[in-house]
């Protein structure tokens, strides 16, 4: 996920270093690591875009909670454990405050109060809740501002915060045990026996227009048997296992990929088929065209449905029409979608945003892929149309001034500036720093359009279309012909970020580039010097590649997008050394960025500071980076892929398998990986590889693909 979620070029506000979130689908909570939530810190329980609770502090006779410890068992669950301030100055606390909370189309707190004295103890206990139902771009960006008509209705047993606006209305219900009610507190007094305890449930229920969301937590039903713990109970039997490596740390980065992916994925309740992954807690829990294509992608060897689900939600978006605001065109694959009341706040005004350059290519690549990863051909079938609407978007609306290369300029000032990936306003600069001037072409779309034209090649042969193959794979040569002449700076000897509205190379050194080995695009006798380019001092850290070389004119080590390092970038990076045979390179690469895994605890942020290994022992994490972030959690599961060379191509009834593994990562085994119709195992120990568990018309061959000339359908390779 980028920053251009919003057309703003102020800083996200930064969340305190003690934030913790818990999430489910769409639904998240922010708060402190004692459970309160501040909503003058860009805390709250969200809904829908929407922050239906900011403020919620538990009180014990007046006083705060003093905190301990907090625990969590699953993404969207946490406890938070304290104890109670003295009753005397002499004496220890005898009472304990567990609160256990769950997330999930609104919130429940479980409170338990335990009395470890030896008398009985009469307690007055608060709980104070605020709802300003601010939308989530005024959250994130700090400029909140009280906005409608609020109302507070005590009910005998509940209480209603409520907020219209231009004829909407937003609202919650919240209810609990035993609990007087007053404007915004939930009263409760217990009397508890020595050595007891005293306990009550509080629900916090959503409001939309007068109708209220069902709890994925009723009370009345065993936790264990509500929606998202059966959801995360099959996720966890479903998905793959790294039954032994040599590297411990390997097995509990790629666990927490599991559970982080899990947690961000969106089920729409309209098409529950269709699952797709989010882009990334706290702040993008929604649909992004690009993140989540890229995101699905990276996680194929962990669950195929992923990346079906997200295809399957995108073309149900896909554009029809010409619409400037939000700019939507037909065939166009959307940027985002949000879900807030305030459209007025979203980019464009509209609840979908279209305005990027690269989401429509990578769709065509993610439908390649999952057909040669083996999914149900009737499903891929069905896609092939919006395949080819996609395609129709490249050349006709893609390509504005008809010279080749896709290229994007904002329709509107309420749009992003920049639509590639490093969307930022000032992520694409030439080497001096100057800011690029528009329409750009970005040599990554290039490169993701020449694999979107070989992933169409390849579904015409897949389904009996030899002239259909023949002609996009024309298409392909093309373009990459035409790209190599024009992106190409003989003098630096690496590929130019972009052109500009002048058509002139921008010329800075970027790890664009190394997305354009992963699409192939690049000419072999080239390759040498991009990889050379890519780990060069001024470019690798030593936990992963920089976005720019530190020896240009932007270059910030603090930056978003000018010289900090995103794991997601490094994957492709290492990918496309990868594939053309640079070996040592992409295991640098690739060990850099599970090292870094390591240092944060086993899971990735969004992006980290671009400082040397050598100045600072430890990654330098960024101020505002989300966490868990889809692409982020992806990036160890597919770094993986890479390194064990495996690339399936279930038409052709064949798996490529050719490990490059570092040798502390060995002995490797990982059992239940979903593959060509079937759960594989690969087990891998120096020369020894074995992989069992395929159809028996599938033939394993030990061997890379590299740049197989009958199978280069793109980014897969």
């Amino acid at each position: 996920m980028t920053e251009g979620g919003w057309a703003y070029d102020g800083e996200p506000v930064a969340l305190s270093p003690d934030t913790v979130t818990l999430v489910h689908g769409t639904s998240f909570c922010v708060c402190g690591s004692d459970g309160d939530v501040d909503g003058a810190a860009a805390q709250g329980v969200f809904f829908q875009d929407t922050r239906i609770v900011s403020g919620w502090a538990l009180r014990v006779d007046g006083a705060a909670v003093e905190h301990i410890t907090t625990l969590t068992r699953d993404p969207f669950r946490m406890t938070f454990v304290g104890r109670g301030r003295s009753r005397s100055h002499d004496a220890e606390s005898t009472l304990l405050v567990r609160r256990e909370r769950y997330v999930g189309a609104g919130m429940r707190e479980d409170i338990t109060l335990r009395n470890f004295g030896r008398e009985p103890a009469a307690h007055v206990i608060s709980v104070h809740v605020e709802a300003d139902f601010a939308d989530l771009f005024e959250v994130k960006e700090s400029r909140v501002r009280a906005r409608g008509r609020h109302q507070c209705d005590v009910e005998p047993d509940e209480l209603r915060l409520t907020r219209r606006l231009d004829g909407q209305s937003r609202g919650v219900r919240v209810r609990a045990g035993g609990a007087d009610y007053s404007p915004s507190t939930l009263t409760f007094r217990a009397v508890i026996p020595p050595k007891g305890e005293w306990s009550t449930c509080v629900t916090v229920q959503p409001v939309v227009d007068g109708r209220t969301t069902e709890t994925m937590f009723p009370p009345e039903r065993p936790i264990d048997e509500s929606v998202p713990v059966l959801r995360a109970r099959r996720w966890r039997e479903d998905v793959p296992v790294l039954r032994s490596t040599g590297k411990p740390s390997l097995a509990a980065t790629l666990q927490r990929s599991r559970q982080d992916l899990g947690a961000l994925r969106i089920f729409d309740p309209d098409r529950p088929s269709d699952i797709a992954v989010a882009a990334g807690a706290p702040w993008f829990m929604t649909l992004f065209g690009r993140d989540s294509i890229l995101a699905s992608l990276m996680s194929l060897p962990i669950d195929p449905n992923l990346a079906l689900g997200t295809v399957r939600t995108l073309a149900h978006h896909q554009g029809t029409r010409v619409e400037p605001n939000s700019e939507e065109e037909p065939g166009r694959i959307l940027h985002e979608m949000r879900f807030g009341a305030d459209a007025s706040l979203v980019l464009g005004g509209s609840n979908v945003y279209y305005g990027t350059a690269d989401a429509t290519p990578l769709f065509v690549v993610l439908l390649g892929e999952l057909s040669r990863w083996g999914i149900d051909r009737g499903q891929v079938e069905a896609m092939i149309p919006h395949a080819d609407r996609a395609l129709e978007w490249v050349e006709r609306h893609g390509d504005r001034d008809g010279d080749g290369f896709v290229e994007y300029q904002r329709a509107t000032e309420r749009g992003l500036a920049n639509q590639g990936w490093k969307d930022s306003w000032d992520g694409v600069n030439f080497a001096d720093g100057r800011i690029a001037a528009g329409p750009i072409a970005l040599c990554e779309v290039q490169g993701y359009v020449y694999a979107a034209y070989l992933s169409r090649s390849c579904m015409c042969e897949d389904f009996g279309d030899p002239d259909g193959a023949r002609h996009w794979r024309e298409r392909a040569a093309e373009l990459k012909a035409r790209f190599n002449e024009r992106f190409w700076l003989p003098e630096r000897g690496y590929f130019a970020v972009a052109l500009d509205g002048d058509k002139q190379p921008v010329d800075a050194l970027t790890s664009n580039i190394g997305h354009c080995l992963w699409s192939g695009i690049v000419d072999e006798d080239k390759a040498g010097q991009v990889a050379e380019a890519l780990l060069s001092p001024a470019m690798f850290t030593g936990w992963g590649v920089r976005t720019l070389a530190a020896d240009m004119g932007a270059y910030n080590p603090m930056s978003y997008h000018n010289g900090s390092v995103w794991p997601h970038d490094n994957a492709l990076v290492a990918h496309g050394l990868m594939r053309y045979g640079f070996v040592d390179a992409a295991r640098r690469v690739a060990k850099a960025v599970l090292d870094a895994a390591d240092s944060f605890g086993g899971r990735l942020p969004e992006l980290l500071c671009g400082f040397d290994r050598a100045e600072y022992p430890d990654p330098i994490p960024y101020p505002t980076s989300c966490s868990p972030q889809a692409w982020a959690s992806a990036t160890p599961v597919h770094l993986l892929r890479v390194l064990l060379r495996v690339e399936p191509y279930a038409p052709h009834r064949k798996v490529w398998i050719a490990p490059v593994l570092p040798k502390s990562f060995e002995p490797l085994a990982l059992d239940g990986i979903p593959m060509i119709g079937a759960r594989v195992t690969m087990e891998v120990d120096g020369d020894d590889v074995r992989v069992t568990g395929l159809p028996d018309d599938v033939e394993v061959v030990h061997g890379p693909v590299g740049l197989h000339p009958d199978l280069d359908g793109g980014g897969a390779r």
